[in-house]
């Protein structure tokens, strides 16, 4: 079992993860730049690396049970950070280390992450409305709670709720031809039966109501925690099927950085 894990988790090691986070998820990557501090930027990197870890586990695996066995691997070494054990030479491991055992890191924003990734190895639809808001809070949510505790400790985890799912939701919506092809209705049953026009319509809904309330939770947030979420403001575009070109991604961001708003 644990060299199931170690074989997953050594995917990528001789990519920096820096890198591997501009090729992977250059939305995240892009904001991160806004971090002054190159240390901060490199842990909030390396949570992203993570994210992505747990991420593609249910995207590749082909048996649960192996499914399970990898998010256990992560699990268990995870723990072993927060506990003062040592951890493979694993980058993205390696990364977390030092912001973890300096108390910067709830675990339990880890936990739930890992909990979630445990969904995408179920073939079972999203069961109502609040089961999806609650898998957006523990994966989206989650990644962005933590890259705010990595760049301001005290920062309320409450400012970037509306924010995740706003994230998670369009980026659910990005995934549907992954989850068609998978044979997993993503929509819980309390939405109906939407056709493609009328889909897009109630994700528009859902991510716009969001990130209304986001950009009033948002105030709360230190300015210098503001790029861990600064990205959310891209869910709109996305939400609407227009992926925004490389320049109104920037510009986009760096307006949301400058002002501090979504």
């Amino acid at each position: 079992m644990a060299d199931a894990g170690a074989a997953e988790a050594a995917g990528g090691a001789d990519e920096g993860l820096d890198a591997r986070i501009r090729r992977l998820d250059p939305d995240r990557w892009l904001a991160s730049r806004f971090i002054a501090d190159p240390t901060r930027r490199a842990e909030v990197v390396a949570i992203y690396a993570l994210n992505h870890e747990l991420a593609r586990v249910g995207e590749t695996v082909t048996q649960p049970l192996i499914g399970e066995i990898r998010l256990a691997w992560w699990r268990d070494r995870i723990d072993d950070l927060f506990a003062g054990r040592l951890v493979p030479a694993q980058p993205t491991l390696q990364a977390l280390a030092t912001p973890i055992a300096e108390g910067r890191l709830p675990q339990s924003l880890f936990e739930a992450l890992i909990e979630a990734r445990h969904l995408d190895l179920d073939a079972a639809p999203f069961a109502d409305t609040g089961a999806v808001a609650r898998y957006l809070d523990g994966t989206a949510g989650a990644v962005m709670g933590l890259a705010v505790r990595a760049l301001s400790p005290e920062a309320p985890l409450t400012a970037v709720i509306q924010a995740g799912r706003a994230w998670g939701m369009a980026g659910l919506y990005r995934a549907r031809a992954h989850w068609a092809a998978r044979n997993r209705r993503w929509t819980p049953p309390d939405w109906g039966d939407l056709d493609e026009a009328a889909l897009g319509a109630r994700v528009r809904g859902e991510v716009d109501s969001a990130l209304k309330t986001a950009r009033l939770e948002a105030k709360a947030l230190p300015v210098a925690a503001f790029p861990a979420l600064a990205y959310a403001t891209l869910a709109a575009p996305y939400a609407r099927g227009r992926a925004p070109g490389d320049v109104q991604r920037r510009l986009s961001l760096l307006w949301a950085t400058a002002t501090g708003r979504l």
